[in-house]
């Protein structure tokens, strides 16, 4: 008899800890701005900064009850597929092409200031990360096949694009989705890390290329975000954007630094634009056809809600992750690690 309790009362915690995940409400903030928003920058449970489509920028000092949303002066038809903000005055986006470009406030958006631009006929941005505010990094697709890489040691007031030798020479075909602005990653010793897509699917870290067990083989498939919880643990996310409900090849974690890894056990319901960790064992991740949650490492997911979003982040100093999509929509939702 014992033996069977043994046996029963792991599972009967598991379902009841889903259950929990799953009576989590994801709440609308705000709908209706016409951009597409795949830039998303939580600072705290008050302070949230989003990005987008049509040159927009939108933030809140509320926690999103209200929000001011502007289009920045000059770049109407830009797409700012990334922000990373600082505080509730402090922020930089990014441009994706034509030319691809990084813009910097320190007044919340009144004014922006062109810190970084490159006119190189092919040059497109994907997504940018900042380690303790002051080290940020950029990445773009291959020139040359050679992946863009550039970095900001001061909070990116300035940028310089890394040499060459100092940037990976990937496949043909292997290339980087601007889909959430997290495939690149940088560790807690400001290490750089950033997984790629398309006809081949890779984990880069220094001298390290991994092939990672995901949906590769086409310009549409591939990894398209990236989360750590420490040097060790890892979450990659991604699959084809064109067959969203297929969840073949759409996540995988490693244990050990990229060296190798593993597919869930229960993995996400569908392509996945979007990985972040919340917090102790819970991973959560979003796509256009819904939004999974882990509460066990990555080795089981469940969807919470069909609602399609391009990014998810929890607040950097806060309780709160937050979602942003299509129509100008952001949603939070509480957590509790």
């Amino acid at each position: 008899m014992l033996s069977n309790i043994n046996r029963v009362f792991p599972v009967v915690i598991f379902l009841m800890i889903y259950s929990i995940a799953r009576c989590q409400d994801i709440k609308i903030l705000t709908q209706g701005t016409k951009t597409s928003l795949r830039g998303l920058s939580p600072v705290s449970d008050r302070v949230i900064w989003a990005s987008g489509s049509s040159g927009y920028v939108g933030l809140s000092v509320d926690g999103g009850r209200n929000w001011n949303w502007k289009q920045v002066k000059g770049y109407e038809k830009t797409e700012f597929r990334d922000i990373e903000a600082f505080d509730d005055k402090t922020a930089v986006i990014m441009g994706i092409t034509e030319p691809a470009v990084i813009l910097r406030t320190t007044d919340a958006g009144k004014n922006w200031k062109l810190v970084y631009t490159d006119t190189t006929k092919g040059c497109f941005f994907d997504a940018m990360d900042f380690f303790n505010n002051g080290s940020g990094i950029v990445i773009g697709d291959p020139l040359d096949r050679r992946i863009y890489l550039a970095k900001s040691n001061n909070a990116g007031k300035s940028w310089a694009v890394l040499p060459p030798g100092s940037r990976p020479f990937i496949d043909s075909g292997e290339a980087c989705f601007a889909a959430s602005g997290t495939n690149v990653m940088q560790t807690a010793k400001a290490e750089t890390v950033f997984i790629t897509g398309g006809v081949s699917s890779y984990f880069y870290k220094k001298d390290q290329r991994v092939k990672l067990p995901l949906l590769q083989g086409g310009e549409t498939k591939g990894a398209n975000s990236i989360a750590i919880k420490d040097k060790n643990y890892m979450v990659v996310v991604g699959g084809d954007f064109m067959q969203k409900e297929d969840r073949t090849g759409v996540c995988a974690y490693t244990r050990n630094g990229g060296k190798t890894w593993q597919t869930p056990v229960t993995t996400c319901y569908g392509y996945r634009s979007c990985v972040a960790w919340l917090g102790k064992d819970t991973w959560i991740a979003c796509g256009l056809t819904g939004i999974d949650i882990s509460v066990d490492g990555a080795l089981h997911f469940r969807n919470i809600s069909n609602e399609g979003f391009n990014i998810c982040k929890r607040a950097r100093n806060g309780k709160q992750v937050f979602f942003a999509g299509s129509n100008g929509r952001i949603a939070t939702m509480n957590i509790n690690n």
